[in-house]
């Protein structure tokens, strides 16, 4: 029964289930990366936490936008964590994504860098409303 699924969507139970707990669990990069993204709210920009995508979970996910941003931790940089992380952006990209990676300690130690960033990459979609 481990793949039961909601009656509404295409997204697996555990799959959902977990995004919940990732949304009360949250890191502190991802409590930083939230703030700055609320920052956007105004001008446009409806990211969404802890976002079930298929079998996976986006950190940021601005759906209409087609646009996820990943805060990635220590995990990430394992050749197990590379080699995960290449065939969820493929994934994701072959869904109309476009997906962005910070690490936790840029998040953290300089976040007017990653809103700079962000503003640079989130102009065209800021520029037009939402797609």
């Amino acid at each position: 029964m481990g793949r039961q699924r909601t009656a509404h969507s295409n997204i697996e139970l555990k799959t959902r289930q977990r995004a919940k707990t990732l949304r009360r669990e949250m890191t502190k990069a991802e409590r930083v990366m939230w703030d700055i993204l609320r920052d956007f709210r105004s001008r446009g920009a409806r990211f969404r936490r802890e976002t079930p995508i298929g079998c996976y979970i986006a950190d940021f996910a601005w759906l209409s936008a087609r646009f996820i941003i990943e805060v990635d931790g220590n995990s990430h940089e394992t050749t197990h964590g590379r080699k995960h992380d290449i065939k969820r952006d493929v994934f994701l990209a072959s869904q109309g994504f476009t997906v962005l990676r910070f690490d936790n300690s840029q998040v953290i130690d300089n976040p007017d860098y990653i809103a700079i960033s962000l503003e640079q990459a989130l102009c065209k979609c800021l520029d037009r409303g939402h797609p």
